[in-house]
């Protein structure tokens, strides 16, 4: 692991990536920010032994071995993952969980088949509503719960891949080798690792990991009556300057990524008034679906003094970033403009 991560927690392994990684439209495997529920093994399945199996309301269960996954047509597509807690560490008023900042978020290139066409082979049943997801890694925790959880058939059936690379390499270990699920656009909670089991349901799946966590719910609210966690939030992150960093009078560049999941981002507009006044910001590098945009904006600082900057998007279903986000037990979501600002000196 790079050295620079800030890890949150070794077992499970929880690290965040350091801003400045954050500053390229790719996101490298090393760096890539690390999310578990449940223990990484130490040495990777066997191929020759591995395969996935879809069960549940289908016409006929079958079962994948890699080979056979490899040779079927390949699709490559750039998306922007991030853990449903990042920016929790933000919020005015703490909540429970990883202390996730903005380095809960990555971009990268995926390489893997589309999962409807694995559902086709097997056959949907009319009764065939959602599809959950079991992976092989092993829980951590006494009470042994795995780490389960469904999408609606009809994400499944339009934009969720089955990735087996990572920015033109094998998948990495810790990022779900040999297989993972990426419902695109969603958090990463809608996209376990290490795959082995796809079992289709009539019925949203069951469990600690559905019901329990990954809810938007407010504080004597049952957990369960709160909306599931799914697509990503429009949202901005400023990566350079850094918070509470002193510059020199001049111009200042500012950089940053905006992203919004499923949809696409339109506009960035940033503030160096501490929201008083905004401008337009210049979108730079690649626009592709499901990825982040780039951006940067160069401020001529004239005035020396203490500079609170800010930075909004909106995105093509004219959804915009609030100033404060609305608050939730478990933080889940923060895309608060005000939560996301930095603090400068200039001298």
């Amino acid at each position: 692991m790079d050295q620079n991560m800030r890890i949150m927690s070794e077992k499970p392994l929880n690290a965040e990536t350091p801003n400045q990684h954050l500053r390229s439209w790719i996101t490298a495997n090393a760096v890539f920010y690390d999310r578990n529920q449940g223990a990484i093994m130490d040495q990777p399945v066997s191929l020759s032994e591995w395969e996935l199996t879809i069960d549940g309301e289908v016409e006929k269960e079958v079962r994948f071995t890699f080979d056979q996954i490899l040779r079927m047509p390949k699709t490559i597509v750039s998306n922007t993952l991030e853990c449903s807690g990042n920016g929790r560490s933000l919020l005015k008023e703490k909540t429970t969980g990883n202390p996730w900042t903005i380095g809960g978020v990555g971009n990268a290139v995926w390489s893997g088949v589309w999962l409807k066409n694995l559902l086709e082979k097997a056959g949907l049943k009319k009764s065939a509503k959602h599809v959950a997801f079991e992976g092989l890694d092993k829980p951590l925790g006494s009470a042994g719960i795995k780490f389960i959880r469904s999408i609606p058939i009809e994400k499944a059936m339009t934009s969720t891949l089955l990735a087996y690379e990572m920015n033109g390499e094998p998948l990495p270990l810790k990022h779900g080798y040999p297989l993972r699920a990426l419902a695109l656009g969603w958090t990463g909670a809608n996209c376990t690792k290490w795959l082995s089991r796809i079992t289709v349901m009539e019925r949203p799946y069951e469990g600690f990991f559905m019901d329990n966590v990954y809810r938007l719910f407010q504080k004597g609210e049952e957990p369960k009556t709160g909306t599931v966690v799914t697509a990503m939030n429009v949202k901005t992150i400023i990566t350079q300057p850094l918070k509470d960093e002193t510059l020199p009078a001049g111009p200042v560049t500012i950089l940053g990524a905006s992203y919004a999941g499923e949809t696409d981002v339109v506009i960035v507009e940033v503030s160096v008034d501490n929201g008083k006044n905004w401008d337009p910001a210049e979108f730079i590098g690649p626009h592709e679906p499901f990825a982040w945009r780039q951006w940067q904006f160069v401020w001529n600082a004239k005035e020396k003094g203490d500079y609170t900057i800010m930075a909004r998007s909106t995105d093509s279903e004219g959804r915009k970033q609030p100033m404060e986000t609305v608050w939730n037990v478990l933080g889940y979501g923060n895309n608060g403009i005000q939560e996301h600002g930095v603090t400068v000196h200039i001298t």
